[in-house]
């Protein structure tokens, strides 16, 4: 059964949805974080994906007193992500009881610390982000374009011993549309990672066909802070599929 994971992605200290990954492109659905994180765990959720939108930017960790917060006024696990590239930021998160913290940048720039923070926290505590336009890595909170293939971060990361990836098609995030399910697919044939998936969930049926696709957990943002999905309702639904 596929986990469903609510977004909180994290800017200046309040809760907002960025369209495609632009910063111009900016909706403010809280000034609190923590509310939103108490309303997702009321609904029924069990994990939370939380994003410091200006550290993914800029490699400064600016939100982690909100994300701190967070942490401790839930007792939902939490994953977070942005601006991770060393391994003391990584283990600050954790030893503040994150469970799992997500490497993008890193990933292409530091390979040799992305495997530091798996010997030091275990390959449970570490996600790797693959965040792709037109199936090229992009970087730096989205603002930069690797040169490096979804595909061939996929494989090189899992050679170095991490067992599960976030793959983001950022061309669909936040656009209520639905995934792009042939490059899930692709990913999803060059790896025995167990993949989370984020980017155009808008519908139980596109849930219900990442869940066929094999995918472990969808990251699922915009559509239930719009209303277009309700949250409780996708949980019963999914737990009776």
């Amino acid at each position: 059964m596929i986990e469903i994971i609510p977004a909180i992605d994290v800017r200046g200290g309040k809760c907002v949805r960025l369209f495609q990954g632009d910063y111009e492109k900016e909706t403010v659905f809280s000034d609190d974080p923590v509310r939103m994180a108490l309303r997702w765990e009321s609904e029924g959720a069990s994990f939370l994906h939380v994003v410091d939108l200006d550290a993914a930017r800029n490699g400064d960790v600016e939100n982690s007193d909100a994300i701190e917060r967070i942490c401790n006024s839930t007792k939902a696990r939490v994953q977070v992500g942005g601006g991770i590239r060393t391994l003391d930021s990584a283990v600050e998160y954790v030893e503040k009881g994150i469970e799992r913290v997500i490497i993008g940048t890193a990933a292409i720039e530091s390979p040799k610390v992305v495997s530091s923070i798996i010997d030091s926290l275990g390959p449970q505590s570490v996600i790797v982000s693959v965040d792709a336009r037109d199936g090229i890595v992009s970087i730096d909170g989205w603002t930069r374009e690797s040169n490096v293939s979804a595909a061939d971060l996929v494989k090189s990361v899992e050679n170095m011993g991490v067992v599960r990836c976030l793959y983001t098609d950022i061309s669909r995030d936040g656009t209520l549309t639905e995934p792009n399910y042939s490059a899930v697919e692709e990913i999803m044939t060059c790896t025995n990672m167990k993949v989370l998936v984020a980017g155009g969930i808008s519908t139980i049926d596109s849930l219900l066909c990442l869940s066929d696709l094999g995918v472990e957990g969808a990251i699922v943002g915009r559509a239930i802070y719009t209303g277009d999905l309700k949250l409780s309702e996708v949980l019963n639904t999914i737990e009776l599929c």
